[in-house]
Parts: C-alpha cells; structure tokens; sequence
C-alpha cells in the first residue's frame, strides 16, 4: 500500500512522505524480516526512492545563491535522500546495492540532469550502509563520478563534488591513498568553477574531507598545488569583499580549506605561513557587520590551526595580535548575543590558543571564561507534549522527541547543545594545559561540571564533564591537601553515581578512566572504605552486564534471522563492550599502582570475576583484558601475587602461545613481570616459561606485521627474566637465541629493558655476547645504532646514554671501530656519527 501511495504523483505530498517513513522505519527496526521479502519490495521500493530523488524543482539563480536557503530539508528529493541512507544502513548493502547501481547506471545517461544529479548523489548517500560491497569496486564508481566532472549542469558538478567529499569520510584512508592522484586534480578543476560560487565552495568541503582523513605524507606531495589556488581564491574573494561586494560563500568555506591542509600538513605549512596571515588578519580585523559574522568565526577558527599547525615558535610573534583581534568584539560588546554565529569559533579558537600560548594565555582567561562557562552553563528548553501538538511547535525542526506512551512526547530544543558541549571540551583543555593557573577558577568549574555527569541530553557534555575532573584536582593542587581533599568529596560519590547510572557504554568507558586517573593523583587516601566497596559493587554489576551481553550475542547469532549484517551490528555491540571492560580494567591499574598489596582484602571481593575472563570459553577480548588485570597485579604487586597464582598462572603461561597476537603480547607481558617482580618463588615457572618465549621469537611469523608487538615482548620477557630471575634457566644457552632477535624498535616501552639487560651483558663482558676475541662487536654495534635510526629509545633515555657511552668506548679503538663500520650501511654510519657527537 504504501508503495503504491510512493508512486502516485497526484497523491498529496505530505501523503507519500509519511508512507516513505514507514517503508524507511519498518526496514530499520525489522531487516531481517524485510531482507526475507526483498525479491518482491526492495527493488520497486528503489526504484521510487531514487525518482522522488530527481524530483527536484529547476532554479535559476541556484548556482549564484550566496547564502543558500536550509528550507529545502522538506522537499521530497531531500527526504528521499535521507530515505535511501537509512535503508542502505538498515538492510544492507548486500541486499540494496544491486539495485542501486542497476538503477544509477541508467540515471547517469539520462539526458534530464535531474536523474544525473540524483544518480550521483544517490551514491553519497549509500556509502555508510554499503562500505562493505563499496569497497572493492571503488575504482569503478570514482570513474564513473569523475566523467561528470565538467558536466553543463553546475547542480551535476555540485553533486560530484558531493560525492567524492562524501567517499572521502566513509572510506577514508583507503580511497585518498588509492586514489589521491585522480581526486586532487578533480577537485582542483572544479575550485576554477569561479561564475558558480555554490559548486567552488562545494569543492572547498570536498577538499577538507579528503584531507581530514589523507596520510600526511601524500597530502604534501600536493601541499603547494593546492595552497596556490587556495591563496589566488582566497585574495580574489576578499579583493571583491573589500571593494564593497557581498558575496561571502566562496570565502568562508576557503579559509575552512586553508585550515584543513595547514592541521594536516603540520609544520610543513610554516612556508606559507607570512603570507597568508596578513590575509585573514584582515579578514578578521573588517568583518564586522552583522552578516560577516560567520566568515569572521571561521577566519579565527583558520588562523589558530594554523597556530598549532605551525608551532608555537613561529605563531607566538602574532599570538598576542590575534587575540586582541579575537577578543575586539567581545570587548566592545561586552557580552555576545547568544545567536552570533562567532561564538562556538570563539570558544574553540581560545582553546587551541592557550595550547599554542602555554602560560602566556593566563592573563587572558578573565576576558574569555566568562563566554565560555555561559556556553556550558546553557540549559536546554524542554517540553511534554502530545502527538498533535509536535508538529504545530514553533521551530519545530529545531526540537528531538523521544515518545512516552502512546500519546505523550519528551521534546528537547536541540540548538546550543554542540556549543554547550563544545564549552565543556574547551573547559578541560583550559584545566589540561594551565594546570595550576586555572586554579582560580576550579571550584566553579567542578560546580558546574559535577552535575553535568548526569546530563543525558548529549553524550559529550558527560563525557567532557568527567574528563575535567583530575585536570580540575590537579589544578587544585596548589590550594593545600585540606581543599583538595574537600573538592574530592563532592566528587567522588557523585562520580561513582554516575558510572552506576550510565547508559551508554563508551561513556561509562571515559568516567572510568576519568576516576582511575584520580585515584594515582590523589594516592592511597582517594577511597574511603565506603567508596571502595561501591565501586567494587559497581565494577561486579558491570562485569556480570558485559558476560550477559555476551550470552545475548551468542544466541543471536543462532537466531533464524541471524545474517552478515545482523553480525556487522553484533560486532559494533562487542566493540562498544570491550571498550568498556578495557576502561574498566584501567581502574584495577589504578588501585594496584597506588594501594598494592593493601588493596587485597578488597581485590578478595571480585578477583573471581576477572579471573573468569581467563576461562577457555571466553572470548579473545576477555582473555587479553583478564590478563590485563593480573599483570597489573604481579608488576605492582610484587612477590604478593603469589597469593592469586591459582587465579591467573596456568591461563598466563597457556596463552604465550594464543592465536590472538593481543592475547600473546598481554600474556608474555605478564611473564615478563612476573620474572622482574614475581620473587625467587617463581624461578621453576620462569624457566617453564622460557620454551614457549623462545617458540615465539623463533616462529617463521614473528616479525609479520600482526605479531610484532608480542614477539618483541617476548624478547623483552626473556630479558627480565635471564636479568631477574634466572636461577632455573641455563643462561648461556638462552643468550644466543636472544641476540639473534634483537634489535626490537616497534615497543618502545619494552626497548629500554632489551638495551638495558644488553648494555649490562657488555659491561659486564659476557663471553657469549662479546664473542671470541670480541668477534661480535660489530654485530653489537650494529644493533645499537639501528635502535637508534628507528627512535626505538629516547636519546636522553638513561639507558640510551649507556648505549651511546659504549659506542664511544668502542669507538677509541680505531681497529674494532673500522671492523664496526665495514658492516653498517651509509643511514646507520650517519645514525652512528650523530650519536657520537659530542653534545649528545
């Protein structure tokens, strides 16, 4: 029926949208049953869709439109639109993609360029719910999108930019590294489109997607071709704005692009860095009036990215300009209107300034925290209305409705809630940089972002809310420990509370690493009792949560209506989950860096919990993150950890040699520890241990990409226990083994321990590592100086000045030396060279 209500013309249009709504929401919240019918509705129903989609209304001056008209969001084709998203995402691409491109083949001949333009932008929108079947045939599609790049139609060309800017965000890297050679010139062609502003300013957006997402290192082979016709735009655009022309569109979407490539690029943008800033201070210092408001927000957005881009080094000259300039509104004015488009500008701008400026942002934040605690103090209109009264509201697009009951609704007035959020981030950012000079307004701020942690409207308001709280503590700092530990009390059981009531998991994820946090600042007196055992409550509910999750996976996946993209949906719950447990483990790290062995009598109460991560039945995820728990355990705990051996050591040494490379690197992690820290106790494990290490460094595929990171523990593993605790191991038959896997330079935690154990092996002239007649010398020399050309160890590392100090050493005998360089290629005599030097 509603098909049929789809495809007559004459019925009312309000009619087919809301028969489009119910097609559109039955696939949503019933695929599988819908993919069942597929053969006799998907494909009509596609059909339908993509006509309505070129049922867009002709428009003269479309091309030329400064200040495009949002009114439009209602039309038919933009609901359409909408429409086939959310069915690629809801069915699949596997069901709806067929279809699609059977259809949009033929669209892209026609001769009408409303089916053009809506063949290509129907390509925009399916990239999300088909990125899987996409992916293989993207070749194809760019091409096919790039034949219309010079198209008579300026709404065609716009919806080629559409495309490759939308392509660019779903399937990023991959399409700018597979394809940057024919996009960047694509895109560079169509910014020439000067007599159509609407499709040169499309291109810019084009151009910040692809470059949001573009390997650095291909976006500067690029770099100048780009900023040449970036800067010739943008001197052209505001030649015309300072003759007296009104025309804004083009400009403030360049000077957006212009920021895009300098946050990409980084420091290599320094080369355009003199002539540019003159330009958009200019902009900034005239764009005054009411409707260059948003241009002015955009240009201070550009100047302070290129600020982090280029360094504080290079920016700080015109540090203090530019804030005169961001703050000349605010000043005058006193107080921003809360409409003016400038404000979230501002509020981000001021916050990458106080990272650029460090502590010489100080003596601004009386001028700008008071804009900025308005924006996060903002509290939201809400309503309780019924049915008929939803669409009769004023600003109706503007409000989200949640129904309650059949015939109420809760609505929400969703402007400000990004800038509030927006406020909140740049709230932590002040806290995070400034530390002890934001001390002065701390209490104010925990006031204000304690309560936050419960405010359900946005996620990432609790989200920022949490994240305050250590900077907020550790700015506190300076107050004494009696006002500290008064701030900490309201926190804590509010913090707690919040954790206990979130919903939603990746929050709950970031309020746990926000209390960790605050547990290791605070020390061993951030938890009373009472606050242990509630977090310990807490912490059990979610671990019995995560294992029941578990369950309702699984018997999904026996379900009848059990399919790939129910999977891909089962997959994206799991990732959520193993995201909260890896957060939560994070809180065990913090009680056993900070209490130790005075946090057993609590660890009692849910050791059996995490220990039932380690079961065979669980999953990879389970495993590495239980294991997780019991390295902490051993590496803080010392000889202590014996106490849960039952626990954790027969799944440790079990899983050395797991399938799961992440599940093998938190095992032999573990081993690692477990032979530095574990005590004497454990040196029969330690040499029980040793044979599957040695299997591990030794497998044909330990140095594939996917395994590295756990063979190199493993070579760090074998080190600390030949270090620590090698009275069962036969050292001198281990050794040789060992050196023949070294050098290690991807785990640069675990590298000092490797160089450490190795430097005291020469010191100490070991026979097997020296060789006879020190015969293995250069083979020594060799490994310390590729350690240093892959920045395995920071040079100022303690151990690293071992290293370079026995280079030296080496270096005095000019026999040895010169056998030394005779092996080594012209990158690793450089790299040697640069270390001897003598300031190092």
């Amino acid at each position: 029926m509603c098909l049929k209500y789809l495809k007559n013309e004459e019925a009312n249009e309000s009619y087919r949208q809301m028969c489009l709504e119910v097609v559109v929401t039955f696939a949503e919240t019933a695929p599988a049953m819908m993919r069942k019918e597929s053969s006799k509705y998907i494909s009509p129903l596609v059909v339908q869709v993509l006509e309505l989609m070129a049922s867009i209304e002709d428009q003269d001056d479309w091309s030329s439109e400064d200040d495009p008209d949002d009114s439009d969001q209602e039309n038919m084709n933009v609901m359409a639109e909408s429409a086939l998203d959310r069915l690629a995402c809801g069915l699949g691409g596997k069901t709806v993609l067929p279809h699609i491109l059977s259809n949009v083949s033929t669209m892209l001949s026609n001769p009408n360029w409303k089916f053009r333009h809506a063949a290509l932008m129907a390509i925009s929108a399916v990239g999300e719910g088909c990125h899987k079947q996409m992916q293989p045939m993207l070749q194809d599609i760019l091409d096919g999108i790039l034949n219309f790049l010079q198209d008579p139609n300026p709404r065609v060309r716009y919806a080629v930019c559409n495309a490759i800017g939308q392509m660019a965000a779903d399937f990023a890297p991959t399409f700018q590294k597979k394809f940057h050679d024919k996009i960047v010139p694509s895109i560079l062609l169509l910014l020439d489109d000067n007599s159509n502003p609407r499709v040169q300013a499309h291109a810019g957006a084009a151009l910040v997607n692809f470059c949001e997402d573009c390997p650095k290192r291909t976006l500067l082979s690029y770099m100048d071709q780009m900023m040449i016709k970036l800067e010739n735009i943008l001197q052209a655009r505001i030649a015309d704005l300072m003759a007296g022309g009104s025309r804004k569109l083009v400009l403030e979407q360049i000077v957006t692009t212009i920021a895009s490539v300098a946050d990409t690029c980084e420091g290599s943008f320094v080369k355009f860095y003199d002539h540019l800033m003159p330009c958009l201070k200019q902009i900034i210092s005239n764009a005054v009036s009411p409707e260059l408001k948003l241009l002015r927000g955009k240009t201070i957005e550009c100047v302070s990215l290129i600020g982090l881009a280029v360094g504080s080094d290079k920016f700080l000259a015109d540090a203090s300009e530019v804030m005169d300039l961001m703050l000349a509104t605010h000043n005058k004015d006193e107080k921003l209107a809360e409409d003016d488009p400038q404000t979230s500008y501002l509020i981000s701008s001021w916050a990458r300034m106080c990272k650029i400026m460090g502590k010489q942002f100080e003596q601004y934040l009386p001028l700008v925290i008071g804009p900025v605690l308005n924006a996060a103090s903002m509290r939201p209109e809400v309503a309780l209305v019924d049915n008929d009264e939803m669409g009769t509201m004023p600003e109706a697009s503007d409000w989200q409705f949640v129904p309650l009951g059949e015939q109420q609704n809760f609505g929400i007035k969703t402007a400000g809630l990004e800038d509030k959020a927006s406020a909140c981030e740049m709230l932590v950012c002040y806290a995070r940089e400034l530390k002890t000079g934001f001390a002065p307004y701390a209490e104010d701020v925990v006031k204000l972002m304690v309560p936050l942690l419960k405010f359900y409207f946005h996620d990432n308001v609790r989200i920022a809310a949490a994240q305050s709280l250590p900077c907020l503590l550790e700015c506190a700092e300076t107050r004494g420990a009696e006002y500290l530990q008064h701030m900490w009390t309201y926190i804590c059981p509010e913090l707690l509370g919040a954790i206990d009531a979130e919903p939603e998991s990746d929050v709950a994820a970031e309020m746990y690493e926000a209390l960790g946090k605050c547990i290791e600042l605070l020390g061993t007196g951030s938890l009373s009792d009472r606050w242990m055992r509630d977090l310990l409550l807490i912490l059990e509910k979610n671990l019995n949560k995560h294992f029941e999750n578990e369950i309702v996976r699984f018997e999904r996946r026996t379900d009848e209506d059990y399919d790939e993209i129910v999977e891909e949906k089962l997959a994206m719950e799991d990732t959520d989950d193993v995201y909260k447990l890896s957060k939560m483990t994070d809180i065990l790290h913090a009680l056993f860096i900070t209490y130790k062995t005075d946090f057993f009598q609590y660890f009692d109460l849910i050791v059996h919990q995490f220990a039932k991560l380690l079961e065979t039945n669980k999953s990879s995820s389970d495993h590495q993150w239980g294991l997780c728990v019991f390295d902490d355990l051993i590496e803080f705990c010392g000889p202590g950890c014996a106490k849960y051996q039952e626990f954790f050591l027969q799944p440790m040494v079990g899983y050395v040699t797991d399938y799961n490379s992440e599940v093998r690197q938190a095992a032999i992690y573990g081993c690692g520890v477990l032979g530095m820290c574990g005590g004497p106790s454990f040196a029969g494990v330690c040499a029980e241990i040793m044979p599957f290490l040695l299997q591990v460094i030794n497998s044909p595929e330990a140095r594939h990409s996917d395994n590295i990171s756990a063979t190199e523990n493993a070579v760090s593993a074998i080190a600390k226990i030949l270090e620590y605790n090698s009275t069962a191991v036969n050292v001198d038959e281990i050794l040789p083994h060992w050196l023949c896997n070294l050098p290690v330079s991807e785990d640069v935690d675990e590298a000092p321990f490797v160089y450490g154990y190795l430097c005291k092996l020469i010191e100490n002239h070991h026979p097997i590592v020296l060789g006879a007649n020190n015969s293995n010398i250069p083979s020594l020399i060799r490994i310390i100086t590729e350690a240093f050309f892959r920045d395995a160890i920071d040079r100022k590392h303690s151990v690293a000045q071992r290293m370079i100090m026995i280079a030296r050493q080496i270096q005095s005998n000019e026999e040895v030396f010169n056998a030394c360089l005779a092996v080594l290629n012209p990158e690793q005599i450089k790299t040697l060279q640069s270390i001897l030097a003598v300031d190092n």
